[in-house]
């Protein structure tokens, strides 16, 4: 009896495997969706695209882009929570999406911790604290300074209430114990033209839209956002390198996410297929040229980052008393 029972689970346990195997070497049979929470253009899409076009090749169908934007990302997610957990629909996301909209959002309509299985982290990027070239400063220290001296004066811009180009600069006004005016804006269009017409002081936004301006010397970048300095500006220092802002970091990353559910051999193999296209050199040395870093991850820690970057934008939101348009 105790052999036959062996020979039974042993059968099951090979069955089991089998299908696992099955349906990952099966897997897939028809082109997959890839959901960008935002309209087309700007520095999220063009990531997503670059993704889905090497993707599509380690894969051998096709995947297709489509933007489903709205409601701070929120309707382009709920999509890809409603769908169905095969690995055919996957999401695009950004750290907002997932880590700042549940303190802005009370209605959210899927949980960023239950509704997806993370697949890998695909791009790290930073913002850069800019300044229109009149203004007399030349490093985050001056900056701190003259607005201390200049209570209410100083204005900066961002694409909107709860954005990251928003929260990036509260956190710079609570670590300064600053007052500098935020001036919301439904985009970040509308945001960059008023502060390169100099009616804004400053911005706080994602390095990709500001580093050829930086270049050709149209505006002046005092700090990186992030930890690391960027490869495209190495001269430009992270605002972390200034004496009282040790504790400052606002790191952007993105990454890819399936219906929770999905089985975990399709997301182990698009983890394997998404790590070999982010680190083929084409794909870093183009994401370097926007002051982009690729990177990959394992599942479990690409939950965690959501995790811990989930608390740590619900004390800036509740602080800042920042609140969704």
């Amino acid at each position: 009896m105790r052999i036959a029972h062996a020979v039974a689970v042993a059968g099951l346990c090979l069955g089991i495997g089998w299908g696992i195997g099955a349906q990952a070497g099966g897997y897939p049979d028809h082109p997959l969706k890839l959901v960008v929470p935002f309209p087309a253009g700007g520095a999220t899409d063009l990531m997503a695209r670059a993704l889905a076009r090497d993707l599509g090749g380690k894969l051998g169908q096709s995947v297709v882009v489509e933007n489903r934007g709205g409601a701070g990302g929120a309707i382009g997610a709920e999509t890809v929570a409603n769908a169905a957990p095969d690995g055919y629909t996957l999401l695009y996301s950004t750290m907002g999406v997932l880590t700042i909209n549940p303190s802005l959002y009370p209605k959210l309509r899927y949980d960023p911790q239950k509704s997806f299985a993370p697949i890998s982290l695909t791009n790290l990027t930073s913002n850069l604290l800019v300044v229109n070239n009149d203004l007399p400063v030349k490093s985050v220290a001056d900056l701190a300074e003259l607005a201390r001296r200049r209570p209410g004066e100083l204005t900066f811009s961002s694409s909107g209430n709860g954005t990251t180009s928003h929260l990036a600069g509260e956190m710079f006004k609570s670590t300064a114990k600053v007052d500098i005016r935020h001036i919301p804006y439904k985009g970040t269009s509308g945001a960059i033209n008023d502060f390169l017409a100099g009616r804004i002081s400053m911005m706080f936004d994602t390095s990709s839209n500001f580093v050829e301006l930086v270049k050709q010397g149209k505006i002046k970048a005092l700090g990186v956002t992030s930890p690391q300095r960027l490869p495209v500006l190495p001269d430009v220092p992270s605002i972390s390198e200034s004496p009282g802002f040790s504790t400052y970091e606002v790191t952007l990353w993105s990454g890819v996410l399936a219906p929770a559910g999905t089985p975990r051999a399709v997301i182990d193999r698009l983890n394997q297929d998404i790590g070999a296209v982010m680190s083929a050199p084409s794909m870093v040395s183009l994401m370097a040229d926007y002051g982009i870093r690729t990177t990959h991850s394992t599942p479990e820690a690409f939950a965690e980052r959501i995790r811990l970057d989930t608390q740590k934008w619900a004390q800036v939101i509740q602080q800042s008393g920042a609140h969704a348009d």
